[in-house]
Parts: structure tokens; C-alpha cells; sequence
């Protein structure tokens, strides 16, 4: 793993080194990380998530995203939109999440301009994947080396420059590109890991949001 940022599990599989071997992590790579979403709840969901993150491990967000899909109407952003006072002291009691009252009010303000924004472009999805990088600003292969080096990327900052235009919060370039990595704008699987010639075959026959 050293040098190559890969990990050979008990299965025979050979995976990103993140995961570290465990099983719901594990899951979470194979099935989920760095594959194309188009359902607005999730990707508002993800990005959340990812402000949630900051400071944290996603492990530690993970392991608690059921609790906070409870607490928070399953990221139904025209619902969230609508909390008030009682909702955040409410979330504050809920020993389930992180309570964090600026990540908290973050993700209720971000619910708001969620509202503005599928209502200029139809979907977030389809905002969101309009800055999908092209394979110009993408490395010519995706090493361990790279991804370390690279928490954010030129998209993920005018993306980030963005969303804070409209209001949004807790969506710093590196949150920005995490959600990325995450909803499969980008391929960030390591070259020699056995999800990403499927997250590359699955980005080649998806069709984006117009």
C-alpha cells in the first residue's frame, strides 16, 4: 500500500488502500464512490455530508448517515428548506448526528438556495454536472502520488467560488471536490483498483443531465 495506494483484500480483489479493510467502508467504495448520480436528494445529501465532514473522517459521517437522513427529511432539500427554531434545536438533541449548530444552520440555508437553484436550471443535477471538468484539467493517470496531491482542482474551485456566490456555505474547494469524487464527476479510483474500469465504463455510457 506504501507506494501504490492499493490494497489487496481477503476476497483477492485489489481496491483504493481508504477503505482499510472494513466491511462497511468497503461497501461504500465498491458501490457507491465515484459513481454517477443524478437524483437530486443525494447529491444535495452528499454535499451536506461533505460540509458535516470537514474537521472529521467520512467514516465517522458513514456510519451515522442514516441518523442524519432521519433528522433531516432523507435531504429532501424543499422540506429541509422549511425548518425553523424548533428543527435546530431538535437536531441539536439528536445524539445520532454530529451537532454542530453552524453545520447544522449550514445545511438549512444550503436547502433554501437548493430551492433557488433547481428552479433556474431545472435540476441540481443538472447545475451540478454542467462543471464536470474536462479531460484537459483531468491527470494523465491517477496514481496514489496524484491523489494525495490533489484535494482540490481548478473545477472544484470555480465550483466552490459558485455556490458561495449564491449563498451557499460549507462548500470550500476541497468539500467541493470530495462531493465530486464522490457522485462520479470525476474518476479518482487508483489505477490498478478493480472499480475503476467500472466506474470508467459507467461514466462512458451515462448520459448527463441536460
Amino acid at each position: 500500500m506504501e507506494k501504490t495506494g492499493l490494497i489487496t483484500g481477503e476476497d483477492g480483489l485489489t481496491r483504493c488502500f481508504w477503505h482499510g479493510g472494513l466491511e462497511d467502508y468497503r461497501r461504500y467504495h465498491d458501490e457507491e464512490w465515484g459513481r454517477p448520480v443524478t437524483d437530486d436528494f443525494r447529491l444535495f445529501e452528499k454535499i451536506c455530508l461533505e460540509g458535516f465532514q470537514s474537521g472529521l473522517s467520512w467514516l465517522t459521517i458513514l456510519r451515522k448517515r442514516e441518523n442524519f437522513r432521519a433528522g433531516f427529511a432523507g435531504f429532501d432539500f424543499h422540506k429541509v428548506a422549511l425548518f425553523d427554531d424548533g428543527d435546530i434545536a431538535r437536531l441539536l438533541a439528536d445524539a445520532g448526528i454530529i451537532r454542530h449548530r453552524g453545520k447544522i444552520v449550514s445545511t438549512i440555508n444550503n436547502a433554501r438556495h437548493a430551492v433557488d437553484l433547481k428552479a433556474e436550471f431545472g435540476s441540481l443535477a443538472r447545475y451540478f454536472w454542467s462543471f464536470e471538468p474536462g479531460a484537459e484539467e483531468r491527470p494523465a493517470s491517477m496514481d496514489y502520488e496524484t491523489l494525495r496531491a490533489n484535494p482540490t482542482s481548478p473545477t472544484s474551485v470555480r465550483l466552490s467560488k459558485d455556490l458561495k456566490k449564491r449563498g451557499w456555505s460549507f462548500v470550500g474547494p476541497t468539500t467541493v471536490y470530495a462531493f465530486m469524487q464522490a457522485m462520479g464527476m470525476v474518476n479518482d479510483h487508483i489505477e490498478g483498483c478493480c472499480c475503476r474500469p467500472q466506474v470508467e465504463q459507467l461514466r462512458a455510457e451515462f448520459v448527463r443531465p441536460a
